[in-house]
């Protein structure tokens, strides 16, 4: 697949495929689902307790980190168009922004984390032979939470930047480290110690400072961006105002999902341990099809980005058609070779036939899922490239809400469908979502709502 330089500008992304943007992004995701894992299947030997402590934690810390997604989410989307417009001596103020805005959160948000890590985990109903293990681990890696903040800003300046395949090699060092880390405080020299969760967070902090670290080098050394207090002078006020235009909105559809997938997953721990394990086991399986269709509506996002910066808005329209051209079959096929080897991929996690059968019947629902969830994800990234963010967040959080979990309360706890209607319920939303924001594309209703074409 070519995507051969169709905008007159000397935008260096542009003469990029989707597929080289994406094939980085892919790994890059794969190797951040590994590094949250990592803890959890490195402590499975040395401590049940210690696994629960960091789940508990890792959960608070999760949801606390929404906030700083405000400007990360937003930063990608600024830096494509600017760049696209040419308009690249506003790149240091762009970076500056984004840098110091999430630094402040964060910094902020670390400091709670650090203060009332104990409160909050007793909030949640964490047992007490937890708590002192789940409070280290928050305190250390909550409490510098703000490195994460950091990388996930310079990591968006990146891909925009089409520096994609540089987030791999930060993902696979920080995996490294961590590992390596993790083995010396449980398994190593530095057991004698005896931190168990503290020393697995020491070397999680370690590697993601290292990271920023590196990330901040190649900053400067090959985009040659520079942050300072001098690109505040005057404040940049309008780059403020549309980084968190496009930022918030998105953040509230982050918090929305989060919210719905919890009351989703309370409603499923009423149904029973099989239904419970069957509902893991299914999302795992499906992971692969929704890093597929996540790298490859990012890379399509970093190029919209740019075109509409550019003011070509058949360019935007006819990659997202031939992303989507691409991705569906490819998507629909694997989720119906999940659906067809079910019987053995979840026998291999489990010998109970109840949940082998019920993994089976999910996973039939799922092809259906994948056609409405990849027709989303590739197009509502790009709605977002080309600055219309408004409409598909309410559509968003009303589809969730009005169809996913209403659903999933009606046809699996009223009617006793069980997982199969929390399933259902979760694939309607998808469908109906992948239906409207697909009649929008094909409209343009999109269009005109870049940053860029909004100050001119």
């Amino acid at each position: 697949m070519s995507d051969v330089k169709k905008i007159k500008s000397n935008d260096e992304v542009m003469k990029k495929t989707v597929f080289q943007l994406s094939v980085p992004i892919f790994f890059s995701a794969f190797l951040s689902i590994m590094l949250g894992n990592v803890d959890t299947i490195m402590l499975s030997n040395y401590s049940e307790t210690a696994v629960g402590a960091i789940g508990n934690a890792n959960t608070i810390i999760g949801f606390l980190s929404l906030a700083f997604s405000v400007i990360s989410s937003a930063t990608g989307i600024v830096v494509s168009q600017y760049l696209g417009a040419e308009k690249k001596e506003e790149m240091n103020r762009i970076y500056t922004v984004a840098v110091g805005f999430n630094l402040i959160l964060s910094g902020v948000i670390s400091l709670v984390v650090f203060l009332f890590s104990e409160p909050l985990l007793l909030a949640m109903q964490v047992p007490p032979e937890m708590i002192p293990d789940a409070t280290a681990y928050m305190q250390i890696v909550g409490g510098t939470i703000f490195t994460q903040a950091l990388l996930n800003a310079l990591t968006q300046i990146f891909a925009s930047n089409g520096k994609t395949t540089f987030t791999v090699i930060i993902s696979t060092g920080m995996n490294i480290i961590n590992i390596a880390g993790n083995w010396l405080f449980l398994y190593g020299p530095l057991q004698a110690f005896g931190l168990g969760a503290s020393g697995v967070a020491v070397s999680t902090c370690i590697s993601r400072i290292i990271a920023v670290a590196a990330a901040f080098i190649y900053l400067y050394t090959v985009l040659n961006g520079r942050i300072g207090i001098r690109y505040l002078i005057p404040f940049p006020g309008k780059i403020l105002k549309q980084l968190l235009g496009l930022g918030i909105p998105t953040a509230g559809e982050n918090i929305s999902y989060n919210f719905s997938q919890l009351v989703i997953a309370a409603l499923i721990n009423t149904m029973g341990i099989a239904a419970i394990n069957a509902k893991i086991y299914a999302n795992m399986l499906s992971m692969f099809n929704y890093m597929l269709a996540f790298s490859a509506a990012t890379g399509t996002q970093i190029l919209v980005g740019h075109s509409i910066g550019a003011g070509d808005d058949s360019f935007a329209y006819n990659r997202v058609m031939k992303t989507l051209r691409i991705t569906l079959p490819i998507s629909i096929s694997v989720a119906a070779l999940n659906w067809i080897i079910a019987p053995l991929t979840f026998s291999i996690f489990s010998k109970d036939p109840n949940v082998i059968s019920l993994g089976q019947t999910v996973m039939l629902v799922s092809v259906f899922l994948e056609l409405g969830r990849t027709t989303n994800i590739v197009i509502i990234n790009s709605m977002k490239a080309a600055g219309d963010v408004k409409f598909p967040t309410i559509l968003a959080i009303f589809s969730m809400w009005g169809i996913s979990v209403l659903f999933a309360y009606v046809l699996g706890v009223l009617l006793g469908m069980g997982l199969l209607g929390v399933w259902i319920g979760m694939a309607a939303d998808e469908i109906l979502r992948g239906i409207i924001v697909y009649i929008r594309w094909k409209k343009g209703s999109w269009k005109g709502k870049g940053v860029i074409i909004k100050d001119e």
